[in-house]
């Protein structure tokens, strides 16, 4: 086993040092035609207005053994919890439009994942494996007052959210994911499919220290900008706004944030996890099918390891489904949770 993981991390580093090559070119390319703006960085002390929108919910802090996570919240605290995990590079904001819907009839908390957003961000990679953050949410329900909740995620999330229901069934009611493969499946696809192979090229890139870091902030935070709003991957919908688009650079902005993020994934090929149990509660995946970076055929794939799974696809999404058609995913949710 120990032979396994040192190869693969040789191999994750080389590939790594390879895109880097390329990185590296478009960067000095961007720093010769701009050199102002290249080194260019607004300060942003104050949190924007739209993450203080009442209609949102109610900012909170739970202080759990290792971290203190941040939360927004709303809702009647007697009805049944929904909690929602957000991905790279994002914070509780891009549940906006799902705290809003739900508020009703559960008690929606949408949280920054450690190192994210308004919550700790422990140093060293090793602190971002799998088993930390399963750990969080272990105490983090029962820290909220409830004893099991509905688990909605999206990403990273979701990679967290597959292992936490597996390991910790009796505190998942159902489970929703939203653009985000089985992490028990995803190696094997990515070596049977080429396409998605290279589509995954960043995850061995961010396996390199440093540029990863400086490739996110340079140009005031560009990449971030264009990760939402590019032609190619961003949100297909326009409700995006620049409004919402400072909100994650405020987040993303926040003293160590950005090593934070990308040591999820680094920490993937130092501890990788080992094999998950079957997942037993009934779970509903979500699928934007013009994802750039995930093939649309990883949803169905997890069919081998869920025992009730249902998949809905919406043609017209990109990654960042919830935002791209929040009516849409609303009533797939909706009509799972009935």
């Amino acid at each position: 086993m120990a032979i396994e993981v040192i190869l693969v991390r040789l191999i994750s580093f080389g590939l790594g040092c390879f895109y880097s090559t390329f990185v590296l070119f478009s960067l000095t390319l961007g720093f010769v035609k701009h050199p102002i703006a290249f080194f260019s960085r607004k300060k942003r002390d104050v949190m924007p207005s739209v993450l203080n929108d009442p209609d949102l919910g109610t900012h909170g802090y739970v202080h759990l053994e290792d971290v203190r996570i941040h939360y927004v919240a709303q809702g009647d605290e007697t009805k049944p919890l929904m909690l929602f995990l957000h991905g790279f590079p994002e914070f509780w904001y891009s549940w906006r439009y799902q705290l809003r819907e739900f508020k009703k009839d559960y008690r929606v908390v949408a949280i920054d994942l450690r190192g994210y957003g308004d919550s700790d961000k422990p140093s060293g990679i090793e602190n971002y494996q799998m088993s930390k953050m399963v750990a969080d949410l272990k105490q983090l329900i029962p820290a909220l007052g409830y004893r099991s909740c509905v688990l909605v995620s999206h990403d990273w999330g979701g990679a967290i959210a597959w292992s936490f229901t597996a390991y910790h069934p009796e505190l998942v009611d159902k489970l929703i994911v939203l653009n985000c493969p089985h992490p028990g499946i995803f190696r094997s696809f990515m070596q049977k499919s080429w396409t998605q192979f290279k589509k995954s090229w960043y995850m061995f890139f961010f396996q390199v220290p440093c540029l990863p870091e400086l490739m996110l902030k340079v140009n005031d935070l560009k990449a971030i900008e264009r990760i939402f709003t590019g032609r190619q991957g961003g949100v297909t919908s326009g409700k995006c706004s620049a409004e919402d688009i400072e909100a994650y650079k405020y987040a993303f902005s926040r003293p160590g944030a950005a090593t934070c993020a990308i040591n999820y994934y680094r920490a993937t090929t130092r501890f990788p996890a080992k094999k998950l149990p079957k997942v037993s509660c009934p779970v509903l995946t979500i699928w934007g099918c013009k994802d750039v970076a995930l093939e649309t055929g990883l949803a169905a794939a997890a069919n081998s390891v869920v025992e009730n799974h249902t998949v809905k696809y919406i043609e017209e999404a990109s990654h960042w489904v919830m935002m791209d058609t929040p009516e849409q995913v609303n009533k797939h949710m909706a009509d799972f949770l009935k």
